[in-house]
């Protein structure tokens, strides 16, 4: 029998499972298949495996968790003469590169995530194993790829929907009203940096069962976080911005819904110029919209785990704005990672 670092191999007809591990600023998620027998994660690091490669999803700008040169199993038992190469997207071997930490136990972080730093990460690991009664000696050499992804959050804007009864369709107020209205809602979240924009209106002749005929506005707008003042904003933030933007959207979609919350009050001082049109009670709906910024998009095929993410567009596709979706190149196909063009 073998000891001092044998143990038994998968054989070629077992299950396979796909591991993705998210990583953002501190925090490390993974969502594994159901055949998947062992968990991949430990403390800030994520295991190998033979069988399959392992997806992993770093926040552009932290760090990677450690990967690591072994499955989980194999990290329970003795190794000898363990010996490890890591070899990046580039083809090169990482050992002295000054964007990685290599430790001397075959773990791999990379540091400062950059979309440029995407692609696999593979590592070949050789140790001997030592027949127990003759001593004698076989070299093991085991392989793990590593799919690692930059990803970013997506930009959050929100899109409100909400109608008010007026006295007839063709009526010249009624815009005015809108745009009334629009100058109002633009000064309450001017400081976040945010203002509203794709703003419209349609009217409606409604025939109701207990009040006859009526007409009502359909009124429609987006929250949208990059108002006047954003940028510079950015510049402030060592690394990203989408963190600041979507909590400073958040607040003013929160502002604004508070807003049509008090609309009877605000109506009787605001709007006393048009008084004939009056906000539909509980007509107010709100729905967050994502988009990604430029060279990334969502996959909820390729990436199911990241589902939520902006993952960097992968070879032979691009993302030219900001869009959900990377679009397939045509010929000549991107050969890298985050392509904004063809």
């Amino acid at each position: 029998m073998a000891g001092g670092g044998g143990r038994p191999h998968c054989p070629p007809g077992a299950l396979l499972g796909v591991a993705a591990v998210v990583v953002a600023a501190g925090w490390v998620r993974a969502e594994l298949k159901e055949e998947q027998s062992i968990d991949l994660i430990g403390k800030n690091e994520v295991y190998g495996d033979t069988r399959h490669e392992v997806n992993v999803y770093v926040k552009v700008f932290t760090n990677s968790p450690f990967l690591v040169c072994m499955d989980l199993a194999l990290s329970q038992e003795r190794i000898i003469d363990p010996n490890y190469l890591w070899i990046g997207p580039d083809g090169r071997d990482l050992q002295g590169q000054g964007y990685v930490n290599l430790t001397e136990t075959g773990k791999l972080m990379v540091m400062g995530f950059r979309v440029s730093m995407s692609g696999a990460y593979i590592c070949s690991l050789s140790h001997k194993v030592i027949e127990t009664t003759t001593q004698e000696e076989t070299e093991i050499v085991e392989a793990y790829k590593f799919m690692v992804y930059a990803y970013r959050e997506a930009d959050h804007a929100y899109q409100v929907s909400v109608r008010f009864s007026t006295m007839r369709c063709m009526l010249k107020t009624n815009g005015l009203f809108v745009e009334k209205l629009n100058k109002i809602l633009n000064s309450t979240i001017s400081h976040l940096t945010c203002h509203i924009t794709e703003s419209s209106y349609k009217c409606y002749s409604i025939r109701t069962p207990k009040n006859g005929l009526q007409y009502e506005l359909f009124v429609n707008f987006l929250v949208n976080p990059f108002g006047q003042g954003w940028e510079e904003i950015c510049h402030r933030i060592p690394y990203d911005c989408e963190d600041v933007t979507n909590r400073r959207v958040r607040q003013a979609a929160e502002r604004i819904g508070k807003f049509f919350h008090q609309l009877r009050h605000v109506l009787k001082n605001e709007f006393h110029a048009v008084p004939t049109i009056q906000y539909v009670e509980n007509s107010f709906s709100m729905t967050p919209i994502d988009s990604c910024r430029p060279g990334f998009g969502k996959n909820h095929h390729t990436h199911q785990n990241c589902a939520s993410c902006c993952v960097v567009c992968g070879p032979g596709t691009y993302s030219p704005s900001n869009e959900v979706m990377c679009r397939t190149c045509a010929s000549p196909r991107a050969r890298m990672y985050g392509a904004k063009s063809c």
